[in-house]
């Protein structure tokens, strides 16, 4: 099994919305959306999803430009995700492009008639799903890990 949080942003508030896909990683499925604000709990919680779901990996959303650049949003994320590849060690850590992924979750959850009233954080989550489900498709197609690995250092 994976899980996948994926950071949302306006710079404002923090959210992680979550995903796991069975072992046999055929699809992706919403878990929970977990605040970001307090960044140790949000570490603490992740830390209890791994130890809930037992994942092989966890496949973090980095956000990127358009253009695939990176700016703040991203040298934050790389930090949690450093911090995160600590605390669940030995469960590795991968980074995963999340570019369109909330614009799609939107236009997805929108289309199947689901209403904005019930938030972002339902966004969150469909977009966690996306970036898992790209994760898997990605990994199927080409035989080699999605996206970058983050290392531990201690």
């Amino acid at each position: 099994m994976r899980l996948s949080p994926t950071r949302r942003r306006p710079r404002c508030v923090s959210v992680w919305g979550c995903a796991r896909a069975p072992p046999d990683g055929i699809l992706a499925t919403p878990v929970e959306t977990v605040p970001g604000r307090d960044v140790p709990a949000a570490q603490r919680r992740l830390k209890q999803l791994v130890e809930e779901y037992e994942p092989i990996e966890v496949v973090v959303g980095l956000p990127r430009s358009l253009k695939g650049g990176e700016g703040p949003a991203a040298v934050k994320v790389r930090a949690f995700a450093q911090e995160l590849a600590r605390a669940i060690a030995p469960v590795g850590v991968r980074l995963l492009d999340e570019r369109m992924t909330t614009v799609t979750a939107s236009q997805g959850l929108r289309a199947s008639g689901v209403k904005s009233k019930k938030g972002r954080s339902v966004i969150d989550q469909a977009a966690a799903v996306i970036i898992l489900q790209q994760a898997l498709e990605s990994e199927r197609a080409s035989g080699n890990a999605p996206g970058e690995g983050v290392e531990v250092v201690i």
